[in-house]
């Protein structure tokens, strides 16, 4: 059984949040500690702990991620200068919530990677 994450209980708005977005797959939310001007995570409903764990049936979900992020980047109005999008794989990488999200980081020059 897969352990209950803070994203889980956002999603069932046991916690509140600033929600921009949820539909039946995804929900999408600022960020409490933003890096960025915009700083959105995109999270699936289910709970998926790490990219490792992805599996077929969860193409559409993951795929609804990405058209949530290109949608919340037009209504932020960083679509034209530029947004990043990142999901981290576990410890080395800095994943620090073992639920799949997704960060929409954009409203500023963000620079090189690493």
């Amino acid at each position: 059984m897969l352990k209950e994450t803070i994203f889980s209980k956002i999603i069932k708005h046991e916690i509140s949040s600033d929600i921009l977005y949820q539909d039946e797959l995804v929900t999408a939310f600022r960020d409490v500690s933003p890096k960025a001007p915009t700083h959105v995570l995109i999270v699936p409903n289910i709970l998926i702990p790490s990219i490792n764990e992805v599996k077929n049936e969860h193409e559409k979900t993951l795929g609804r991620m990405f058209l949530v992020a290109a949608k919340i980047a037009r209504a932020e109005k960083i679509n034209e200068s530029g947004y990043r999008l990142i999901i981290n794989c576990n410890k080395h990488a800095g994943q620090e919530i073992y639920h799949v999200h997704m960060h929409l980081l954009g409203g500023k020059a963000l620079g090189p990677m690493i």
